[in-house]
């Protein structure tokens, strides 16, 4: 066998779809916790500065972000891994699949490890679902304070009295009812929304709701791999049982 042959026949044991969704959740997952966490961070800086100046008052809110910024830190690690470790399993399976090397033989325990992750993915892929739809719940409170202030910004509006359009925080329940001032109107409400803060958080929540959406894919690409993976071998074992008699 040539050299040519041998790149073919190595080529062909390379897991292409394992591969493509490898790189798309480690680029979801990097989008969805960096730009999360730092998010998190300014949306904080926003209440503390213009919607709840009493500490006391979002104190809770801020202990809960707190905890989702070290989950945030979790999920990453964990999907560095796991993605790793299926990256690993798909090599195998493709290469037990295609019979690409002899040494590649389908035993119970293997086919018990791709049942294994088949399950964990799917889990992970209905976890994700959510955490995808939560994502989003941000994006849509920021949305609605832009779309005010680009409103009251526009030239063909015909409002009399500006200080009269507000938005109020407290109705979405992030700080309590008793939180001062908890809302902001009129040129207050303009002021926060041609912030930094508010631009980048804003944008950042979009990207990373956008890599949570790019996570689900990569697992949905990684159930159809495994699923199939699995399902050969478990038929290949089958015909194994069959020819030995």
């Amino acid at each position: 066998m040539g050299c040519f042959e041998c790149c073919i026949k190595c080529l062909g044991g390379v897991p292409y779809a394992s591969l493509v969704a490898t790189i798309l959740c480690f680029s979801g997952v990097a989008l969805f916790c960096g730009c999360g966490h730092v998010a998190l961070t300014g949306t904080i800086s926003i209440l503390e500065n213009h919607f709840s100046k009493i500490t006391s008052d979002h104190a809770m809110l801020t202990d809960v972000i707190q905890l989702m910024q070290y989950v945030i830190y979790g999920i990453a690690s964990f999907f560095f891994l796991y993605g790793i470790i299926l990256l690993a399993e798909g090599f195998y399976t493709t290469s037990a699949v295609k019979e690409l090397h002899s040494e590649f033989k389908t035993t119970i325990c293997g086919r018990c490890i791709s049942g294994m992750f088949v399950f964990l993915t799917y889990i992970l892929g209905i976890a994700w679902l959510g955490v995808f739809g939560f994502s989003a719940v941000p994006v849509f409170l920021f949305y609605n304070m832009w779309s005010t202030c680009a409103a009251m910004r526009s030239p063909v509006s015909n409002f009399t009295n500006v200080d009269s359009i507000c938005v109020d925080v407290r109705q979405y329940g992030i700080i309590p009812w008793n939180a001062t001032p908890g809302k902001a109107c009129g040129s207050t409400l303009g002021d926060i929304c041609n912030t930094s803060e508010f631009y980048l958080s804003y944008h950042l929540y979009i990207v990373a709701c956008a890599g949570a959406g790019a996570t689900v894919i990569a697992l949905l690409i990684y159930m159809m791999a495994t699923t199939y993976n699995f399902a050969v071998l478990k038929f290949k074992s089958r015909e194994d049982c069959c020819t030995k008699f």
